[in-house]
């Protein structure tokens, strides 16, 4: 998988737009398009876009992988890199620290 580090998530009329555009479709397929889209526009890298386009992001990710930062946006978190422990509390840590 490609390298995110940041989401940064889409206003309520953006999706909305991204899903009127891809009305006609089945819905099945109506979903996995938009949520290329809404992951094309919503990851970045180094502060540019991880993803060139949505076919990219089809190409690239498997369903899980874009289940996992889809979910990750709409909690407001961060990507999560593989083999992370999901229940690691950085700051946590750093306060038990000291820092």
């Amino acid at each position: 998988m490609r390298d995110v580090d940041e989401l940064r998530p889409l206003t309520a009329g953006r999706l909305l737009t991204l899903w009127r555009e891809h009305r006609e479709e089945e819905p099945l397929e109506r979903a996995l398009l938009c949520n290329a889209r809404v992951l094309a526009e919503s990851c970045f890298y180094r502060g540019e876009p991880a993803f060139g386009s949505s076919e990219e992001v089809q190409e690239e990710l498997t369903g899980r992988q874009m289940e996992s930062l889809l979910r990750a946006l709409a909690e407001g978190g961060q990507p999560r890199h593989a083999g992370e422990n999901p229940s690691f509390d950085q700051g946590r840590f750093l306060r038990l620290r000291g820092e």
